[in-house]
């Protein structure tokens, strides 16, 4: 669990015992669901784990001094020093330290994007494309909003920490990020090794921060989602955190002092719903008709299409994830569009970015750090608390069953690109897909959910509902939504 190195560096030409340990500690994954400040800043436990191992295997190292004079005592210390070496790369040491390996063997599949690991990796390859220093350099890159303390009071709750209750608004602003980064910067931008910092990406962090002027900070989020459950103190689920954003953003793009600048929403946001109100009808459907005249909304009809962010809120079994969903879910990391998965384990949301056989890798928002304030033109500014090496692993059988999958569609092509990958998934789900694509609306249902120009909206149909019905939100009067 070291940090990555320098872009460019060159990696040394003779690995010694304990920079090849502390090459897989770079992929091991934190038990421990929160550090302090310091621990981060300094890899106190990183450090010393790493230390551990670098003492341990010097010991059973023969002295090549005199490994010709005592050829039987130098054979039993190498014999030793194999058995560590396996014991360590087996997991059971990173065990015994508190750790778990998080990668192994075989194809990653991260937003989108494969990366082929292999057990041996020489220092020849350890940076070509496929392989761990290529994935963990795009993981490190991700922007990674965990809790904060000592921000400014949300509302009148007398609360400057979000410690314990926030982190599936954080998991949601980190899914948020990602397609902001994919938009502005693309999916093969990576942070700068060092200071200036791309403008975008400054800018972007901007927009997360945590104070009532920064348009997507927490405060903003819990105040858009209070007709859904969000309150500073409590969880939340996916469904309602997905339709906080959609609130949040229309808000965002109707106000005057935000039309053309930077703090206005650059994309549609499009939550996908069930084919009758809220979840409870059945798999959410992705209407093209739907899509396009939210486009055309965003765009006050000056063009057919825009960049569009999906939010698909699922629940996929009731106390457990129904297993057949499994590999649904894990195809969809190989879609180009993939923005990774809302979700964790019960009662504790994290961001998923990425699948590795049977399990699921994740950015953890439980760790506590000091609030900050990064201006959106400090290109100086300390960004390190937005960015994680650190790769932590869960098994997809514990995923949380309500959960959200991102997508992030950038042009017209892109979005049929989507749906074509979207349509052959579910037809390969023997009658049980995450959600599925049709071309329009069924005759005898009409849509509601249409929004009066801000580009943001589900979609969801219900029998005898007609447009005149609609409030401007582009929702009824009532609210049925089933609050998961």
């Amino acid at each position: 669990m070291t940090s990555l190195p320098e872009r460019g560096a060159a990696p040394p030409s003779n690995p010694t015992p304990s920079s090849s340990c502390e090459g897989d500690a770079a992929v091991a994954s934190s038990s421990a669901s929160s550090a302090s400040e310091d621990q981060r800043k300094d890899g106190g436990p990183k450090q010393c784990k790493a230390s551990i191992l670098s003492s341990v295997l010097t010991i059973f190292e023969p002295d090549q001094d005199q490994s010709g004079r005592s050829g039987g005592h130098a054979s039993g210390s190498y014999a030793w020093s194999r058995v560590l070496r396996r014991f360590v790369g087996g997991g059971s040491m990173w065990r015994f330290l508190g750790c778990g390996k998080a990668l192994t063997a075989g194809d990653v599949w991260f937003l989108g994007k494969c990366y082929k690991l292999s057990s041996e990796e020489s220092s020849s390859d350890s940076d070509s494309e496929g392989g761990h220093a290529a994935f963990l350099e795009d993981f490190s890159s991700r922007v990674w909003i965990t809790y904060r303390k000592g921000f400014d009071v949300i509302s009148d709750s007398k609360l400057t920490s979000d410690v314990n209750w926030g982190c599936m608004v954080r998991s949601s602003q980190m899914l948020v990020a990602q397609a902001l980064i994919f938009h502005h910067l693309g999916r093969s931008w990576r942070k700068p090794a060092q200071n200036p910092s791309d403008p975008e990406h400054t800018r972007i962090l901007h927009l997360f921060g945590d104070s009532e002027v920064c348009a997507f900070s927490i405060h903003n989020l819990l105040q858009a989602g209070k007709s859904y459950g969000l309150a500073a103190g409590s969880w939340v689920g996916p469904y309602a955190m997905c339709r906080a954003w959609q609130t949040l953003i229309r808000t965002n793009r109707e106000q005057p002092e935000v039309i053309n600048r930077n703090e206005s929403f650059p994309m549609v946001l499009y939550v996908v719903s069930g084919d009758e109100d809220g979840e409870r009808g059945g798999a959410p459907v992705v209407c093209i008709d739907v899509a396009a005249q939210l486009c055309y909304d965003f765009n006050k009809g000056q063009s057919a299409w825009s960049p569009i962010l999906l939010l698909v809120p699922l629940v996929l079994g009731l106390d457990k994830i129904n297993p057949r969903y499994i590999p649904l879910l894990k195809e969809t990391f190989t879609f180009p569009q993939s923005l990774g998965i809302l979700g964790g384990k019960p009662g504790a949301s994290t961001y998923i970015a990425g699948v590795q056989d049977d399990r699921a890798l994740y950015l953890d928002p439980h760790e506590v750090q000091l609030a900050v304030n990064i201006a959106s033109d400090n290109l100086e500014a300390d960004t390190s608390s937005y960015h994680c090496s650190t790769v932590r692993d869960m098994p997809l059988d514990l995923i949380d069953p309500s959960l959200a999958i991102g997508f992030y569609c950038r042009d017209k092509d892109d979005f049929d690109d989507f749906c074509s990958r979207a349509s052959e998934l579910a037809e390969q789900a023997n009658g049980a897909p995450l959600f599925t694509v049709v071309q329009s609306v069924q005759p005898s249902k009409q849509m509601y959910n249409q929004d009066d120009g801000s580009g943001c909206s589900g979609y969801g149909v219900s029998d005898n509902i007609d447009t005149e019905d609609l409030d401007g939100s582009g929702e009824t009067g009532e609210d049925e939504w089933q609050i998961l």
